[in-house]
C-alpha cells in the first residue's frame, strides 16, 4: 500500500510518501480502508518525538480516520462507511468497566503509540467503530472525532457545563475551539471565543460565538471580566504557557479551568492564592470515550453539530499539510485524502 512514515523525528521533510506493509489484523480488529484522515497538532509533536509515548519506527501517523470497513465485523457490513474512534482500550479493566475507558491501562492513540491513518489501510479495534452520517463528506468525517470527542469530554464529562454559564473558548479558530464553541452553546451557555485575529473571531461568530476578544493583547482578560460581569464559569484551556496564568484569574469564584493540552509550551506559573481564596478548580481532560465519540456523531446525524475544514492535501502532499497546521493560520481542520 502506498502511505507516509517517518522513519526519524524531526520536521516535516521526515515525512516519506513511499510503499510500505498492508497492516496485518490481530484479534478483534478489523481493516479499514482509509479515504481521509485529518491532521493535530499531535502529528505535530509526534514527528518531532515525544519520548513518553515510545513511537516505534517507520510509523505512519494519524488519529483521526474515516473510511471503508474491509470486512464484516458484528453489526457492521463489508464496505460500510464508518469513523474509528481514536483511542484504543481493553474493555476489561476497572476503568473500563466503569465507562471510563479513557482512563483505560490499555490506553493508546491511533498515529501516536500505534500506526495510523497516513495511509491507504489501518487496522484497528472493531469496538472502535462508528457509523459515519451519511451526509459528512469524507474531508468532514475526518476532521471530527478527535476534537469533538476531546471537547465534549471537556465541557460536559469534566466542567459539566450548565445552560446559563458563561464559557471562554480559547484558540476559537482551532478544532478543539470549533467544536467547543458549538458544544457549549448547545448546552445553552454564552459563548466568549478568544483568538489571534479578527478574522478568526468573525467565523467563530458565525458558529454561535457571543462575543469575541483577542487574546494576544494585553487587556485581553480584563475584556472577558468586563463581557462576563466579573469572570467566566468555565474556560476551555489548551493553548498553555502564552494564557494559562490569565485564564486562571478570569473565572469566577467557584469557576472551572478546564485543559487538554499545551500547545504553546507545558509549563506555566500562576498565582496559588487565585486557586484557594477564589476556590477555582483546575480540571485536566485527556481525549474522551467511546461513548463521548458516538454522542458526538449522533449530534452531527441531528444536525446539532457541523464539522468545519480549513483545508485538504491528497497524501502525497502530507509535508505541505503539516506546514500549514504549523503555520497556525488556519480556522476549522487540515485533512488528507487518499
Amino acid at each position: 500500500m502506498r502511505a507516509v512514515r517517518i522513519h526519524e523525528f524531526g520536521g516535516p521533510d521526515r515525512l516519506v510518501y513511499e510503499d510500505a506493509p498492508e497492516p496485518s489484523v490481530g484479534p478483534s480488529e478489523v481493516l479499514v480502508k482509509v479515504r481521509a484522515t485529518a491532521l493535530n497538532h499531535l502529528d505535530l509533536f509526534v514527528r518531532k518525538g515525544v519520548p513518553a509515548y515510545k513511537t516505534p519506527l517507520p510509523h505512519i501517523l494519524g488519529s483521526d480516520i474515516a473510511g471503508e470497513l474491509v470486512a464484516d465485523f458484528g453489526a457492521f457490513r463489508s464496505g460500510d462507511p464508518v469513523v474509528v474512534h481514536p483511542v484504543t482500550f481493553c474493555g476489561e479493566c476497572e476503568y473500563c468497566l466503569a465507562g471510563r475507558d479513557d482512563l483505560c491501562r490499555a490506553f493508546g492513540i491511533y498515529g501516536a503509540h500505534i500506526p495510523g491513518g497516513y495511509a491507504e489501510y489501518v487496522a484497528v479495534q472493531g469496538k472502535a467503530l462508528v457509523s459515519k452520517p451519511a451526509g459528512l463528506t469524507w474531508e468532514e468525517a475526518a476532521s471530527m472525532p478527535l476534537v469533538f470527542m476531546t471537547a465534549f469530554h471537556m465541557l460536559v464529562t469534566r466542567a459539566q457545563v450548565r445552560p446559563g454559564e458563561k464559557v471562554v473558548v480559547l484558540a476559537a479558530g482551532s478544532g478543539v475551539g470549533i467544536a467547543a464553541t458549538q458544544i457549549a452553546k448547545l448546552a445553552g451557555a454564552t459563548v466568549i471565543a478568544a483568538a489571534r485575529t479578527q478574522a478568526k473571531l468573525d467565523r467563530a461568530a458565525e458558529l454561535g460565538a457571543d462575543h469575541g476578544v483577542n487574546y494576544t493583547e494585553p487587556d485581553w482578560g480584563k475584556q472577558v471580566r468586563t463581557l462576563t460581569g466579573g469572570g467566566a464559569d468555565i474556560v476551555v484551556e489548551h493553548v498553555g504557557a502564552v494564557t494559562f496564568p490569565e485564564s486562571v484569574k478570569m473565572v469566577r469564584t467557584g469557576g472551572r479551568v478546564v485543559t487538554c493540552g499545551a500547545t504553546t509550551g507545558p509549563e506555566s506559573g500562576f498565582d496559588l492564592r487565585v486557586l484557594f481564596s477564589h476556590e477555582v478548580s483546575v480540571l485536566g481532560s485527556m481525549l474522551g470515550t467511546r461513548l463521548d465519540t458516538q454522542r458526538v456523531f449522533e449530534l452531527v446525524s441531528a444536525g446539532k453539530l457541523k464539522p468545519v475544514v480549513d483545508s485538504v492535501f491528497p497524501l502525497a502532499e502530507a509535508r505541505a499539510a503539516h506546514e500549514k497546521l504549523a503555520d497556525r493560520n488556519v480556522f476549522g481542520k487540515v485533512v488528507l485524502t487518499i
